[in-house]
C-alpha cells in the first residue's frame, strides 16, 4: 500500500495537469471603485493561489484552471489595509469553483451575494443546509451575542463560560452532522469537505479512515483526497509513542537544520506563525519554559507557517517575542513540508519529543507544558 501511494503521489502532477479545466469568476458587488480592492483566493493542484484587482463600478473578473471542485474565497479590502486585515474584519466570503463560469452578484455586500447558474455552489448551499450551518456561521452568531452583551457581562467569567460552552456545543453538533453527511453521501465532493473539517487537527483514525475509504474512489484520487490521505498517514506516524518523522528546513540564516540534530535532548517541536495571535499569546510561556530548562537538556525547534512575503514579519516576531531558540521554515505557509508531514491544520500546535526521538506528548500549553517539563526535569 505504501509503495502504491508513493507511485500515485509521483504521477499526480501529470494526472492533474491533464485534467485541469478553465473557470471564470465574474460579478458585481455594490458600486465601489479604486482604491477599494477585491482579492480572489483558491486552491488548485493542492496549492494556494491568489489574485487581486481594483473594483470598477463594483465589477470584477478573475479566471484560472482547476482539476475539479475546489474551495475559493473573495475578500474586499475597503481601507487599503491588505487582505488579512479585511478577513479579520469579516469582509470575506467562502464559495466553490469548478469547471464553470460563475457569476456573483450583490447590491451591497458579501453577506448578500447570490451565485448565478452555479451548480457547485447550489450543491454547497444544500450541503450547508444539511449540516446546519458553517463554522463561520457559528462564529458570527456567538460573536454577535458577545457584542450585544453589556460591558459588565463581557467581563463576567460566568457569561463568557456560557458562550464558550455554546460555541463548543455548536461545533460538536456540526461535526456530528458532517460525519453523518459523509457516511450517507459517498459520491458527493462535499463529503470530502465534511470529513476533512470534522476530523479536526487530531484525526481519530479508527473513526475517520473507514468513512474516507468508503468514499468514491475518484474523490479519493483527486488532490483534496490525496491531501486527506496524507493527514491520515500523518496521524498514524505522529501519535504518542511513535518516532517523530525527521525533516530538515533552513533557519533564519539559511542554514539547514534537521529535527534529528536534537537527538539526546527533549525537544518541543512548535508549529506557529508571526500572524497567529494565539501563537504569539503562548510565546511568553515558551520563553519562560526555555529559560528554566534549557540548561537541563530541553530545546525548542520552531517551525513557522509564514510565507515568503511575510519573512520580515517572521524575523521581527522572533526578535520582538524574544524567542532565542532555533527557528526554521520553508516559507510555504500551510504547505510547509514539515506541517504537511505532521498533518498540521491549525496553529499553535506542538509535539514533545524525548531524547530517543519518540513523541511523548502533544499540544502542551501554559500550565500543562510547565507541569510536564517539571515531571521530567524536576523543580
Amino acid at each position: 500500500m505504501k509503495r502504491k501511494m508513493l507511485v500515485l503521489l509521483g504521477i499526480l502532477p501529470l494526472i492533474v495537469c491533464a485534467q485541469n479545466k478553465d473557470f471564470t469568476v465574474k460579478g458585481k458587488i455594490g458600486n465601489s471603485n479604486a482604491p477599494v480592492k477585491i482579492y480572489f483566493e483558491h486552491v488548485v493542484d493542492g496549492n494556494n493561489k491568489s489574485d487581486s484587482a481594483f473594483f470598477k463600478n463594483g465589477t470584477f473578473d478573475f479566471k484560472g484552471t482547476t482539476d475539479g471542485p475546489a474551495a475559493a474565497r473573495i475578500i474586499i479590502d475597503y481601507n487599503g489595509e491588505g487582505a488579512q486585515a479585511a478577513v479579520n474584519k469579516g469582509y470575506s466570503r467562502l464559495f466553490y469553483i469548478d469547471n464553470e463560469n460563475i457569476i456573483i452578484e450583490s447590491k451591497d455586500s458579501l453577506q448578500n451575494v447570490n451565485f448565478i447558474n452555479s451548480p457547485i455552489n447550489d450543491a454547497y448551499k444544500a450541503y450547508v443546509k444539511q449540516i446546519g450551518g458553517t463554522a463561520q456561521d457559528i462564529s458570527i452568531r456567538i460573536g454577535a451575542k458577545f457584542a450585544a452583551a453589556t460591558p459588565e457581562q463581557q467581563k463576567d467569567t460566568a457569561f463568557i463560560s456560557s458562550l464558550n460552552r455554546e460555541y463548543r456545543g455548536a461545533f460538536a453538533v456540526m461535526w456530528k452532522n458532517q460525519f453523518d453527511y459523509a457516511k450517507k453521501n459517498p459520491n458527493s465532493f462535499f463529503s470530502l469537505v465534511a470529513l476533512s473539517e470534522a476530523a479536526g487537527s487530531t484525526v481519530d483514525i479508527a473513526k475517520v479512515e473507514p468513512i474516507f475509504l468508503a468514499l468514491n474512489e475518484k474523490l479519493r484520487k483527486k488532490s483534496d483526497g490525496i491531501a486527506f490521505a496524507k493527514r491520515i498517514q500523518a496521524a498514524k506516524t505522529t501519535g504518542i509513542g511513535a518516532v517523530a518523522p525527521n525533516f530538515a528546513q533552513n533557519d533564519v540564516n539559511g542554514k539547514a537544520v534537521s529535527l534529528s540534530d536534537f537527538r539526546g535532548k527533549y525537544v518541543l517541536l512548535d508549529f506557529w506563525a508571526s500572524w497567529c495571535s494565539p501563537c504569539r499569546a503562548e510565546n511568553p510561556n515558551l520563553v519562560k519554559a526555555y529559560a528554566r530548562y534549557k540548561d537541563k537538556g530541553f530545546e525548542i525547534l520552531g517551525v513557522s507557517l509564514d510565507q515568503v512575503s511575510s519573512r520580515p514579519a517572521w524575523i521581527a516576531a522572533i526578535k520582538k517575542d524574544d524567542l532565542t531558540w532555533t527557528h526554521v521554515s520553508d516559507l510555504k505557509a500551510w504547505n510547509n513540508a514539515a506541517a504537511v508531514l505532521y498533518g498540521v491544520r491549525a496553529v499553535p500546535q506542538n509535539y514533545l519529543i524525548n531524547p530517543q526521538g519518540v513523541i511523548v506528548a502533544k499540544n502542551l500549553r501554559g500550565s500543562d507544558l510547565e507541569e510536564k517539563l517539571e515531571s521530567i526535569f524536576g523543580k
